[in-house]
Protein backbone atom coordinates (compact mmCIF):
# COMPACT_ATOMS: atom_id res chain seq x y z
CA UNK A 1 0.00 0.00 0.00
CA UNK A 2 2.85 2.03 0.92
CA UNK A 3 4.44 1.62 -2.72
CA UNK A 4 1.28 2.95 -4.55
CA UNK A 5 0.19 5.46 -2.28
CA UNK A 6 4.01 6.81 -3.16
CA UNK A 7 4.39 6.06 -6.73
CA UNK A 8 0.80 8.05 -7.12
CA UNK A 9 2.18 10.86 -4.95
CA UNK A 10 4.88 10.73 -7.89
CA UNK A 11 2.34 11.30 -10.74
CA UNK A 12 0.84 14.20 -9.06
CA UNK A 13 4.18 15.62 -9.01
CA UNK A 14 5.05 14.66 -12.74
CA UNK A 15 1.56 16.23 -14.12
CA UNK A 16 1.85 20.17 -12.18
CA UNK A 17 2.23 22.40 -15.17
CA UNK A 18 5.22 24.39 -15.04
CA UNK A 19 5.27 27.79 -16.75
CA UNK A 20 8.27 30.52 -17.37
CA UNK A 21 11.75 29.39 -15.75
CA UNK A 22 9.89 29.72 -12.08
CA UNK A 23 10.26 27.02 -9.59
CA UNK A 24 8.23 29.04 -6.73
CA UNK A 25 6.32 25.30 -6.62
CA UNK A 26 9.33 23.44 -5.32
CA UNK A 27 9.93 26.29 -2.69
CA UNK A 28 10.82 25.12 0.63
CA UNK A 29 11.26 21.05 -0.86
CA UNK A 30 14.62 22.48 -3.44
CA UNK A 31 17.56 23.79 -1.88
CA UNK A 32 20.16 24.94 -3.40
CA UNK A 33 23.15 27.20 -1.98
CA UNK A 34 23.82 30.43 -3.24
CA UNK A 35 27.23 31.33 -4.96
CA UNK A 36 29.41 33.82 -3.09
CA UNK A 37 28.25 36.50 -6.16
CA UNK A 38 25.12 37.83 -6.74
CA UNK A 39 25.08 37.94 -10.72
CA UNK A 40 21.49 40.28 -10.64
CA UNK A 41 23.63 42.70 -8.22
CA UNK A 42 26.41 43.33 -11.21
CA UNK A 43 23.60 42.94 -13.98
CA UNK A 44 21.87 45.87 -12.15
CA UNK A 45 24.95 47.99 -12.01
CA UNK A 46 26.03 47.38 -15.37
CA UNK A 47 22.59 48.29 -16.12
CA UNK A 48 22.79 51.48 -14.73
CA UNK A 49 25.82 52.49 -16.84
CA UNK A 50 24.46 50.94 -20.25
CA UNK A 51 22.36 52.61 -23.10
CA UNK A 52 21.11 49.30 -24.65
CA UNK A 53 20.80 45.81 -23.48
CA UNK A 54 20.29 42.42 -24.57
CA UNK A 55 19.04 39.43 -22.14
CA UNK A 56 19.81 36.21 -23.88
CA UNK A 57 17.82 33.62 -23.12
CA UNK A 58 15.23 35.33 -21.14
CA UNK A 59 13.11 32.82 -20.02
CA UNK A 60 9.57 34.11 -19.30
CA UNK A 61 11.58 37.12 -18.45
CA UNK A 62 11.23 36.84 -14.32
CA UNK A 63 14.82 38.10 -13.68
CA UNK A 64 14.87 40.72 -15.98
CA UNK A 65 11.44 41.83 -14.41
CA UNK A 66 13.74 42.40 -11.13
CA UNK A 67 15.60 44.37 -12.38
CA UNK A 68 13.50 46.83 -13.85
CA UNK A 69 13.99 50.06 -12.42
CA UNK A 70 17.93 49.88 -13.65
CA UNK A 71 16.97 49.01 -17.18
CA UNK A 72 18.71 51.05 -19.95
CA UNK A 73 16.81 52.93 -22.76
CA UNK A 74 17.01 50.12 -25.01
CA UNK A 75 16.00 46.27 -23.99
CA UNK A 76 15.65 43.81 -26.28
CA UNK A 77 15.61 39.80 -25.07
CA UNK A 78 15.66 36.67 -26.55
CA UNK A 79 14.04 32.80 -25.96
CA UNK A 80 13.90 29.76 -27.14
CA UNK A 81 11.52 27.71 -25.82
CA UNK A 82 8.27 28.79 -27.38
CA UNK A 83 5.82 28.81 -24.20
CA UNK A 84 8.53 30.99 -22.85
CA UNK A 85 8.43 32.89 -26.05
CA UNK A 86 4.96 33.94 -25.45
CA UNK A 87 5.28 34.50 -21.61
CA UNK A 88 7.75 36.73 -22.24
CA UNK A 89 5.81 38.38 -24.93
CA UNK A 90 2.97 38.98 -22.52
CA UNK A 91 5.22 40.38 -19.33
CA UNK A 92 7.85 42.72 -21.82
CA UNK A 93 6.47 44.01 -24.93
CA UNK A 94 3.68 46.32 -23.37
CA UNK A 95 7.01 47.79 -21.22
CA UNK A 96 8.70 48.50 -24.41
CA UNK A 97 10.83 45.17 -24.67
CA UNK A 98 11.78 43.47 -27.97
CA UNK A 99 11.22 39.96 -27.44
CA UNK A 100 13.24 37.77 -30.12
CA UNK A 101 12.36 34.49 -30.74
CA UNK A 102 16.10 32.27 -30.46
CA UNK A 103 17.57 29.04 -30.02
CA UNK A 104 21.06 30.00 -29.13
CA UNK A 105 23.99 27.74 -30.14
CA UNK A 106 27.28 27.55 -29.08
CA UNK A 107 28.03 28.06 -32.65
CA UNK A 108 24.85 29.81 -34.05
CA UNK A 109 24.16 33.47 -35.57
CA UNK A 110 22.23 36.40 -34.06
CA UNK A 111 19.92 38.28 -35.80
CA UNK A 112 21.37 41.53 -34.65
CA UNK A 113 23.96 44.36 -35.98
CA UNK A 114 27.36 44.87 -35.20
CA UNK A 115 27.83 46.73 -31.72
CA UNK A 116 24.67 47.24 -31.56
CA UNK A 117 24.57 47.16 -27.50
CA UNK A 118 27.07 47.73 -25.07
CA UNK A 119 25.58 45.52 -22.38
CA UNK A 120 24.88 41.66 -22.84
CA UNK A 121 23.76 39.90 -20.08
CA UNK A 122 23.00 35.48 -19.98
CA UNK A 123 22.44 33.40 -17.53
CA UNK A 124 22.26 30.11 -18.09
CA UNK A 125 21.82 29.89 -21.85
CA UNK A 126 24.03 28.93 -24.44
CA UNK A 127 25.91 31.72 -26.54
CA UNK A 128 28.19 32.19 -29.63
CA UNK A 129 31.40 33.61 -28.50
CA UNK A 130 32.18 35.63 -32.03
CA UNK A 131 28.74 36.54 -32.12
CA UNK A 132 29.02 37.88 -28.69
CA UNK A 133 32.02 39.81 -29.46
CA UNK A 134 30.56 40.87 -33.32
CA UNK A 135 26.93 42.29 -31.88
CA UNK A 136 28.98 44.18 -28.93
CA UNK A 137 29.84 47.95 -28.60
CA UNK A 138 33.17 48.44 -28.56
CA UNK A 139 33.56 48.83 -24.34
CA UNK A 140 30.97 47.08 -23.75
CA UNK A 141 30.35 44.60 -21.16
CA UNK A 142 29.11 40.57 -21.44
CA UNK A 143 27.76 38.69 -18.05
CA UNK A 144 27.07 35.73 -17.98
CA UNK A 145 26.72 32.67 -14.95
CA UNK A 146 26.20 29.43 -16.32
CA UNK A 147 25.67 25.85 -14.72
CA UNK A 148 29.04 23.85 -14.79
CA UNK A 149 28.63 21.05 -16.90
CA UNK A 150 29.11 18.45 -14.75
CA UNK A 151 26.72 20.40 -12.67
CA UNK A 152 24.99 17.59 -9.83
CA UNK A 153 27.09 14.87 -11.35
CA UNK A 154 25.54 12.44 -9.24
CA UNK A 155 22.27 13.50 -9.77
CA UNK A 156 22.51 12.28 -13.60
CA UNK A 157 24.27 8.91 -11.89
CA UNK A 158 21.73 8.34 -10.09
CA UNK A 159 19.72 7.56 -13.05
CA UNK A 160 22.43 6.38 -15.20
CA UNK A 161 22.36 10.09 -16.90
CA UNK A 162 25.21 11.51 -18.93
CA UNK A 163 25.62 15.18 -18.96
CA UNK A 164 24.89 16.46 -22.20
CA UNK A 165 27.04 19.38 -22.44
CA UNK A 166 30.26 18.40 -19.55
CA UNK A 167 32.87 21.00 -21.10
CA UNK A 168 30.60 23.87 -20.65
CA UNK A 169 33.33 25.59 -18.05
CA UNK A 170 35.46 28.75 -18.00
CA UNK A 171 38.23 26.29 -19.50
CA UNK A 172 35.97 26.39 -22.69
CA UNK A 173 35.03 29.74 -23.75
CA UNK A 174 37.40 31.84 -21.16
CA UNK A 175 39.92 31.10 -24.58
CA UNK A 176 37.66 31.55 -27.06
CA UNK A 177 35.85 34.78 -25.65
CA UNK A 178 39.84 36.01 -25.58
CA UNK A 179 40.12 34.65 -29.34
CA UNK A 180 37.21 37.14 -30.74
CA UNK A 181 38.64 40.62 -28.90
CA UNK A 182 37.55 40.43 -25.64
CA UNK A 183 39.18 41.05 -22.27
CA UNK A 184 37.80 38.66 -19.83
CA UNK A 185 37.61 40.83 -16.75
CA UNK A 186 36.50 38.03 -14.18
CA UNK A 187 36.10 34.56 -14.02
CA UNK A 188 34.89 32.72 -10.19
CA UNK A 189 33.61 29.19 -9.82
CA UNK A 190 31.59 27.61 -7.21
CA UNK A 191 30.57 24.41 -5.70
CA UNK A 192 27.50 24.09 -3.12
CA UNK A 193 25.19 21.82 -2.21
CA UNK A 194 21.71 20.79 -3.85
CA UNK A 195 18.91 19.15 -1.87
CA UNK A 196 15.27 17.96 -2.41
CA UNK A 197 12.88 17.55 0.62
CA UNK A 198 11.31 14.17 -0.62
CA UNK A 199 11.10 12.43 -4.12
CA UNK A 200 7.91 14.09 -5.49
CA UNK A 201 10.11 17.59 -5.68
CA UNK A 202 12.94 15.97 -7.56
CA UNK A 203 10.59 14.26 -10.10
CA UNK A 204 9.21 17.74 -10.57
CA UNK A 205 12.29 19.29 -11.08
CA UNK A 206 13.43 16.54 -13.94
CA UNK A 207 10.06 17.16 -15.78
CA UNK A 208 10.54 20.74 -15.87
CA UNK A 209 14.17 20.97 -16.75
CA UNK A 210 14.24 17.94 -19.28
CA UNK A 211 17.66 17.75 -20.31
CA UNK A 212 19.16 16.43 -17.47
CA UNK A 213 17.21 12.78 -17.86
CA UNK A 214 15.51 13.44 -21.45
CA UNK A 215 13.61 10.63 -21.63
CA UNK A 216 12.54 10.82 -18.00
CA UNK A 217 8.86 9.86 -16.74
CA UNK A 218 7.83 8.09 -13.30
CA UNK A 219 6.79 4.58 -14.66
CA UNK A 220 9.92 4.36 -16.60
CA UNK A 221 12.42 5.23 -13.45
CA UNK A 222 10.19 4.36 -11.27
CA UNK A 223 12.84 1.27 -9.91
CA UNK A 224 15.16 4.92 -9.59
CA UNK A 225 12.90 6.86 -7.63
CA UNK A 226 12.35 3.66 -5.00
CA UNK A 227 16.35 4.03 -4.72
CA UNK A 228 16.34 7.71 -4.04
CA UNK A 229 13.03 7.32 -1.44
CA UNK A 230 15.37 4.50 0.84
CA UNK A 231 18.61 6.86 0.58
CA UNK A 232 16.04 10.07 1.58
CA UNK A 233 15.14 7.94 4.52
CA UNK A 234 18.55 7.06 5.61
CA UNK A 235 19.67 10.54 5.08
CA UNK A 236 16.78 13.08 5.90
CA UNK A 237 17.27 15.01 2.59
CA UNK A 238 18.56 13.99 -1.01
CA UNK A 239 21.75 16.13 -1.34
CA UNK A 240 23.89 16.21 -5.28
CA UNK A 241 26.96 19.00 -5.61
CA UNK A 242 26.18 21.99 -7.42
CA UNK A 243 28.57 23.87 -9.86
CA UNK A 244 28.25 27.54 -11.15
CA UNK A 245 30.26 29.84 -13.00
CA UNK A 246 30.54 33.92 -13.51
CA UNK A 247 32.43 35.54 -16.21
CA UNK A 248 32.38 38.81 -16.93
CA UNK A 249 34.32 40.10 -19.92
CA UNK A 250 34.68 43.34 -21.85
CA UNK A 251 35.06 44.15 -25.73
CA UNK A 252 38.42 45.78 -26.29
CA UNK A 253 38.35 49.22 -27.96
Amino acid sequence: MKRKSQIAAWYYEERQPFIGWDFSYLDGRKLEEEPPWSYSARATELMQQSSSLLDMGTGGGERLLEMRESWPPKVLVTEGHPPNVEIAKERLEPLGVAVVPLSLTRDGAMPFADQEFDLMINRHAAFNCREVARTLARGGTFLTQQVHGLWAKDLFDAFDAVPQWPDSTPQYYVPRLEAAEMHVVTVEEWRGKLAFVDVGALVYFLKAVPWIVPDFSVDAYVDYLFALQRRLERNGELAFEARTYLIEAQKRL
